[in-house]
């Protein structure tokens, strides 16, 4: 076996040596990359240190650690929560939340899981809000149910490094029975306003009735009138007029068009 040229061995020696370095150098240096949807909490030798935004950033894995955390907006959905109102009515509802979170450093290091402790204040806060409606104020109220929900939920969730955006109801259940007695109840609404407005009616028409009476009693030759008009208008009509022994004077019209005016005797043998 022939000797490797010096020039060889040397180029060897000189790439063993490169590797020798960089293998430690590797473990003290670490280039990371935190993409824009979330941030990353830096800790080093356990303690929090600092946020880490996104974009590149070296860190010493020796003594340093991230934790990741998804900053994009999240939905929190609550089904099926059975309710007592106030008059102990029992109802089911359904809830649909959206949230984020803008403070990593309370939402990670503050609680243990905070979506299932952002749960937990909607949970109990809707309870409340229930607990203090009757039936019927809750479902008169229902679409108020969410901004009052989002109102009281609002300032915990900044505790624990999140923003509450909305708070909405999907769904208000009632049992079988109580299904039956609200759609009576509106029925039994629905019924009243038509009798009201039939009873207004009949209270325009007699109103207007009484006017035509008070007309007639101070001017009698208006009935007459209306008579002739009513004659004028259809054909083929018998109209017997009760006049009276008073002589009453009746304008007609003639075959010309012209009115004049005509004497109508009431028939005395009769």
């Amino acid at each position: 076996m022939q000797h490797l040229p010096e020039a060889v061995v040397f180029f060897l020696v000189i790439g063993l040596a490169i590797l020798l370095i960089i293998k430690p150098i590797s473990k003290l240096a670490q280039k990371i990359t935190i993409w824009e949807f979330e941030n990353a909490l830096l800790y080093k030798d356990g303690k929090f240190e600092k946020i880490l935004t996104a974009g590149s950033h070296w860190i010493c894995p020796l003594w340093h650690t991230i934790t990741r955390v998804d900053i994009r907006l999240k939905s929190l959905a609550i089904g099926g929560q059975e309710l007592l109102s106030q008059d102990n009515v029992g109802i089911k509802l359904s809830l649909a939340a959206n949230y984020k979170v803008v403070n990593s450093n309370l939402a990670i290091n503050l609680v243990d899981n905070y979506n299932f402790a952002l749960y937990t204040v909607l949970q109990l806060n809707l309870r409340e809000i229930v607990g203090g409606l009757k039936i019927d104020e809750l479902l008169e109220k229902r679409n108020d149910i969410g901004p009052n929900l989002l109102a009281m939920s609002k300032a915990k969730a900044a505790e624990m490094g999140l923003e509450l955006v909305d708070a909405n109801i999907k769904d208000i259940m009632l049992s079988g029975d109580f299904k039956k007695v609200f759609g009576q109840l509106v029925k039994a609404q629905k019924e009243g306003q038509a009798a009201l407005e039939k009873a207004r009616g009949e209270t325009a028409a007699l109103r207007s009735l009484a006017n035509a009476a008070k007309m007639l009693e101070s001017n009698p030759l208006l009935l007459q009138l209306r008579a002739i008009q009513s004659m004028s208008e259809s054909t083929g009509n018998t109209l017997v007029l009760n006049i009276g022994h008073d002589l009453q004077t009746l304008p007609i019209k003639t075959a010309g068009g012209k009115a004049t005016a005509s004497k109508v005797e009431p028939d005395l043998d009769s």
